[in-house]
């Protein structure tokens, strides 16, 4: 293997961070280019002027993989992570019923960005920089963002993004790899967050949603670490998300909060806050069974959660094995 004189990771969402993160510990120089103000990408936390909180995106996580368990274990000795031990429910038709599995659900404390953001501490993030175009030399790989700025040359380079938006920054010229990728769906979803007034009286604190515009709702305040407002957020399904796409966010709020009142059977109360956030890449519809992919030709690879399960633990050990990769690489 070639040394390798360090590494460009396009997107700090769990894969770019876990990817980044093995390599550094490495002795690899990284640099990490995000395109949002904050890193986690769908491990999302949305902030209140009033102080409230709500994580619209990932809702919580689980583990099966042992190297995820020790990882998770790590982040809850740290007080970066927590069990969540919430009633969640099944709701359809306005009928509850238990779910009766003994899984264990995770959440970031006091956010779910809060483990984003301890991961990200200890890298080179570059925030607030959308990366436009990358190049192809001879040393590596050179990228250029929004402001004509040129970052690299990197000797390796990592796409820890949607496939669409690998497709498109590659000007799809991947190859072999194109043909992998190119029909990956990421379903997109509306995420409503909404603040009561005084408590919404339902026995249950989340709820898995069948038959209706939603496919779930949860009491973001019954998580550990977060403040007492009582904080709702309401996931629509991909299909009514689809539909709605394109509709202002304010509309699509109101909307789905007239749909919450009719799904939960409760009478319209008071809302001290509503937003709705749209994630157009979302859900990934039939993911690889691959952990990542990796063209030592190219020295250019990919990860994400659409790479081996559409799950916080799935993103991570998709960076993983992406670092694992480059640093088996021949030269």
């Amino acid at each position: 293997m070639d040394r390798i004189k360090s590494v460009g990771v396009i997107g700090a969402g769990m894969a770019g961070l876990a990817c980044a993160g093995a390599l550094q510990a490495a002795g690899i120089p990284v640099a990490l280019f995000e395109k949002s103000r904050g890193v986690g990408g769908r491990m999302a936390t949305r902030r209140t002027e009033s102080g409230s909180a709500f994580d619209h995106g990932a809702q919580y996580f689980t583990v099966r993989d042992l190297r995820f368990r020790q990882q998770v274990e790590q982040w809850c000795l740290a007080g970066t992570a927590a069990l969540w031990l919430g009633r969640i429910i099944r709701l359809e038709q306005g009928v509850i019923s238990e779910l009766n599995e003994p899984i264990d659900r995770y959440v970031g404390l006091p956010a779910m960005n809060s483990i984003a953001k301890s991961l990200a501490s200890k890298l080179n993030v570059n925030l607030n920089c959308t990366i436009q175009s990358i190049h192809s030399f001879d040393d590596g790989w050179g990228l250029t963002d929004s402001n004509q700025v040129l970052h690299g040359p990197f000797g390796r380079l990592v796409l820890a993004i949607p496939p669409q938006q690998a497709i498109q920054l590659t000007q799809a010229n991947l190859g072999a790899t194109q043909a992998l990728i190119c029909d990956i769906e990421l379903a997109p979803c509306w995420a409503v967050m909404v603040q009561f007034e005084q408590r919404f009286d339902v026995p249950y604190d989340a709820a898995f949603v069948h038959q209706a515009p939603f496919t779930w709702v949860a009491r973001n305040s019954s998580k550990p670490g977060r403040d007492t407002s009582d904080c709702w957020v309401l996931h629509a399904s991909p299909e009514w998300t689809k539909e709605h796409l394109e509709q202002p966010a304010d509309q699509v709020a109101g909307q789905l909060l007239d749909e919450f009142w009719h799904v939960t059977g409760q009478s319209p109360q008071p809302v001290a806050a509503l937003a709705a956030h749209r994630w157009r890449f979302a859900i990934p519809r039939k993911p690889l069974q691959q952990r990542s992919i990796f063209d030592p030709k190219q020295r250019l690879g990919l990860c994400g959660d659409w790479c081996g399960g559409p799950r916080i633990e799935g993103a991570f050990l998709s960076g993983i094995a992406m670092a694992e990769a480059i640093l088996n690489s021949p030269s």
